[in-house]
């Protein structure tokens, strides 16, 4: 899915009367001492303060009395290392490189996944040459896969195939299908599902479809097969196709419709069919059944269209196999 910065922490911070009056970041250090003046400083200086709805700029104004809110990122993980870790290369000329990527590699490194992340992979398969854009801790990276979905994803190796590829995420101008195998079958068989995506407001560790606030997000589906009774199906094979890229949208938005992705740990929602968890069991699927299929799009430098598809990875064929015998 395409890159998005990780969530910030939310600190409200209250400063009192007697310290109104006081510079503002002097004040701030002193309602909240776990954080020293010159990060409050910094903070201020990145947009990150508000009160009342209003960003505020200068460190040195006068502070009021009340409540603050500092939006507080999430540490810069360390440089990541090269690690010789085998890629499945479909594509790779001077300025990117695809990659058929397996379920169970992290994109980049995050707290959980240090290294062995496709990051690490790319740095050594390219010898360093990944664009800087995306930050010390994700060269290269333009878009994402969560860390249990396979399949298929493009790297920038230079600055102008970073830019261009970003553009063409920004603009949707880009094409992205999906395979997942799912608990039911949706209603109808073929549509759009439009909602707003966001953090759960009981759950921050889950996006869930929210009624404000969130972004919109859009993926078109269609049953292509149907394993079970016909009547009432225990399981599917949906294609998606998405029009955005929001976190976890897929799962998120299959889930809504009563069809998770069978095998996902997070969006399950309760078993499926007992005939199913034994295939899945048989299958060896330890993950959530989804895989990017297809992504295709014009190169951002050349102008050359391309396109590349990944059959399913042995987990899910062989899932997709017994599921055909019930």
């Amino acid at each position: 899915m395409s890159l998005e910065e990780d969530e910030d922490e939310v600190r409200l911070v209250a400063v009192g009367d007697e310290l109104a009056g006081e510079r503002l970041d002097k004040a701030l250090a002193a309602s909240a001492p776990e954080l020293s003046r010159a990060r409050i400083q910094w903070l201020i200086a990145q947009g990150r303060l508000s009160r009342a709805g209003r960003v505020l700029t200068d460190a040195s104004g006068k502070a009021a009395a009340g409540e603050y809110r500092l939006q507080i990122p999430p540490p810069e993980p360390a440089e990541p290392e090269a690690q010789a870790i085998p890629l499945t290369v479909l594509y790779e000329d001077a300025d990117l490189i695809v990659v058929d990527k397996p379920a169970g590699m992290a994109v980049h490194p995050a707290p959980g996944s240090p290294d062995r992340t496709l990051v690490n992979a790319l740095l050594h398969h390219c010898r360093g040459q990944l664009s800087g854009i995306g930050g010390v801790a994700r060269p290269g990276i333009v878009h994402r896969l969560d860390k249990e979905t396979s399949g298929v994803m493009v790297a920038a190796k230079t600055d102008a195939a970073h830019a261009g590829l970003s553009a063409l995420f920004a603009r949707h101008d880009i094409e992205r299908a999906y395979v997942a195998l799912v608990r039911g079958a949706p209603r109808p068989p073929r549509g759009v599902i439009e909602t707003r995506i966001g953090r759960s407001p009981h759950d921050r560790k889950k996006m869930a479809v929210l009624r404000q606030g969130g972004r919109i997000a859009v993926t078109e589906y269609a049953v292509q097969r149907t394993f079970g009774p016909q009547d009432r199906p225990l399981a599917s094979r949906v294609a998606a196709t998405l029009r955005t890229g929001r976190t976890h949208q897929i799962r998120v938005h299959l889930a809504s419709k009563g069809c998770p992705c069978l095998g996902d740990p997070v969006y399950g929602s309760g078993p499926p069919a007992p005939a199913v968890r034994a295939a899945i069991e048989t299958a060896g699927l330890t993950r959530q059944a989804l895989h990017a299929a297809v992504l295709g799009f014009r190169h951002p430098v050349t102008g050359e269209p391309l396109r590349f598809e990944s059959p399913l990875p042995g987990d899910m064929a062989r899932l997709e196999a017994l599921l055909s015998e019930l």
